[in-house]
């Protein structure tokens, strides 16, 4: 049976400094290559047996991933934020870091994160991140504006900026010409991100018109093109996920318990979790619970009235549903059948 070498990189832009070790932990090689995928393939050719490969999430790891996985018989991006022993015990240098990443791994104590084998989805995956970027910083640019005029006795919400007949109204208002020229100039940055937005937005949803999956996922009441897209690339396959508890806890909606000696269980949101899920998640059950009539919102009135569940807690149920329908619909490669939601959401509740 071939023995397995244990092989870590602690990965910077200009260098790697790695090494491998055999399975009872022992130091084989030590290396310092240029960061690049010929000499790192180079170096890893020359370990013997079983190659495992381990490093940790960082700006680099994507694109190591997909160049270096085929060259192992298993890598694992490891979060780095688990990796305490790293950055707070002993010694800190990138001489000693590799080799504590593999001790890390020998006993057990890292915790993958998922990276997409292909740069077409990484690439669909990063457009959708830039997306959500851009409205943050079109947010951003209209809050500047809003607390300006704010000093000035002058109250708007950002759809008046938007407005050419609302935008003059709020101009007028603001006498001094110091100030005007201020606001002038702080608009030209909202006009410019506004404008972004609405091209990465035309970008995105042509690029999310190649998914079938993505247009079963917009049947879903509260499901655009945005949302589906942001689910689909970041779950980016649903077997991921052995439950819906931890697929919930992924998105942010999930509850995580802490437990204090022989205290109570307290429950409370994940603290680590990706916020533009979040709000997708959360926000797509405002929407669906917004409509007329669908089975979400008939779910929303049963915890509200049935339940006594309060707004918020209501409306977190219904995105879990959400999730719940999508991630099935994923696996199986269904479309949205909303009587077969309606049976399942009346067993489950």
């Amino acid at each position: 049976m071939a023995k397995t070498s244990i092989i870590a990189w602690d990965v910077h832009s200009g260098f790697c400094e790695g090494g491998y070790v055999d399975e009872q932990g022992r130091e084989r090689a030590a290396w310092h290559k240029p960061t690049g995928v010929t000499q790192l393939v180079e170096a890893m050719a020359q370990v013997p047996g079983v190659r495992k490969l381990i490093i940790e999430e960082g700006p680099l790891a994507d694109w190591l991933w997909r160049n270096l996985s085929p060259h192992v018989d298993e890598m694992i991006v490891c979060d780095p934020h688990r990796n305490a022993l790293i950055s707070k015990d002993g010694e800190k240098s990138d001489r000693l870091d590799w080799r504590k990443l593999a001790a890390l791994y020998r006993a057990g104590m890292v915790k993958s994160v998922h990276h997409t084998p292909t740069l077409g989805r990484s690439l669909f995956k990063q457009r959708v991140q830039l997306y959500h970027d851009r409205v943050g910083h079109r947010v951003s640019e209209a809050l500047k504006i809003i607390w300006r005029v704010r000093r000035l006795g002058v109250f708007v919400k950002e759809k008046e900026l938007a407005d050419p007949k609302l935008r003059k109204a709020m101009l007028a208002q603001v006498s001094d010409a110091v100030a005007l020229e201020d606001v002038q100039l702080l608009l030209e940055g909202y006009d410019q991100a506004a404008s972004q937005v609405q091209k990465m937005r035309s970008r995105l949803i042509e690029l999310a018109r190649k998914e079938p999956m993505i247009e079963n996922f917009r049947q879903i009441p509260g499901i655009d093109w945005i949302r589906a897209a942001t689910f689909f690339v970041f779950v980016d396959t649903p077997f991921r996920f052995q439950s819906k508890q931890k697929l919930w806890k992924y998105l942010g909606i999930g509850l995580e318990g802490r437990q204090s000696g022989n205290g109570r269980v307290l429950l409370r949101s994940p603290w680590r979790c990706s916020r533009a899920l979040k709000n997708v998640m959360l926000g797509a059950a405002r929407s669906a619970i917004a409509s007329k009539d669908n089975v979400f919102v008939r779910q929303y009135q049963r915890w509200i009235d049935e339940k006594g569940c309060s707004p918020l807690i209501a409306r977190r149920n219904v995105a879990r549903s959400q999730a719940t329908v999508m991630w099935g619909m994923w696996k199986s490669g269904s479309e949205f059948d909303p009587d077969q939601v309606e049976k399942m959401l009346a067993t489950a509740h």
